[in-house]
């Protein structure tokens, strides 16, 4: 049962989403949200299946539709398209398309694509001027999530971008980033429960790179980094030939 995956269980049917452990199944349902998901336990769900054979996952099959249950070419039509926005989600080869408000143009996955062939992911994107790089390089970090190959990421930016990313992430992509910096890091570290870090705490973060890369800072930030680090502006990143430099 890969993730995407239609199946049958409670005698209704559910899409199968990547769990963390190989214990464990996680189900949504077909026509529910992501917050309706429900985790089996594999071993349990074999014990009892027996016993409750309503209670093991199986195939789900679907009847082939019939002459007298078309209606006109509308009706059809809509039918069409409620069924394919529905299984969008689960059933493509990008999880991440069902959960962004926006269509990518067919170039924006190219990097998506070689992004998924590397373990781990490093990947340098220098396209032109407004062909759309924040949205190629979050279409990576997405899709990573929805996999659950990363539980954090964060976007390490000028802090004059840090707002602009914010808004990408939460008018498009349908995330709830908290930004980092010296104004706001008090706050933030309020809302952190005792123990942790902001660093590990928060799952989508947009940290100004000054405010991260000065010494009192920085430290922590490598000790709870995130599994998935953008860097906007990279090339600003590159070694001084100076120490005065920057």
């Amino acid at each position: 049962m890969q993730p995407g995956s239609i199946v049958r269980c409670r005698e209704r049917e559910w899409v199968v989403l990547p769990a963390d452990s190989e214990e464990g199944v996680v189900l949504r349902p077909l026509t529910g949200t992501p917050e309706d998901a429900i985790c089996l336990h594999r071993q349990l769900m074999n014990l009892i299946g027996g016993t409750l054979p309503f209670e093991r996952i199986e195939p789900a099959f679907f009847p082939l539709p019939r002459a007298d249950q078309v209606a006109d070419a509308a009706a059809a039509h809509l039918l069409w398209q409620a069924a394919r926005l529905i299984l969008r989600e689960g059933a493509t080869p990008f999880r991440s398309l069902g959960r962004i408000s926006i269509r990518p143009r067919t170039y924006q996955f190219v990097p998506l694509l070689m992004a998924l062939r590397l373990d781990p992911v490093r990947l340098f994107i220098a396209d032109d001027v407004g062909v759309g790089k924040t949205i190629e390089a979050l279409l990576i970090a997405r899709e990573l999530l929805d996999r659950g190959e990363i539980r954090r990421f964060c976007v390490l930016c000028p802090p004059y971008l840090c707002e602009q990313w914010a808004r990408e992430l939460a008018e498009k992509f349908n995330l709830e980033p908290v930004v980092i910096r010296s104004g706001t890091v008090g706050q933030l570290e309020r809302q952190t429960p005792p123990g942790q870090n902001l660093y590990e705490y928060f799952p989508v973060q947009v940290a100004s790179i000054d405010f991260v890369k000065t010494e009192r800072n920085r430290p922590q930030f490598l000790q709870f980094c995130p599994e998935l680090i953008i860097a906007d502006e990279v090339h600003g990143a590159a070694a001084a030939s100076s120490g005065r430099a920057q």
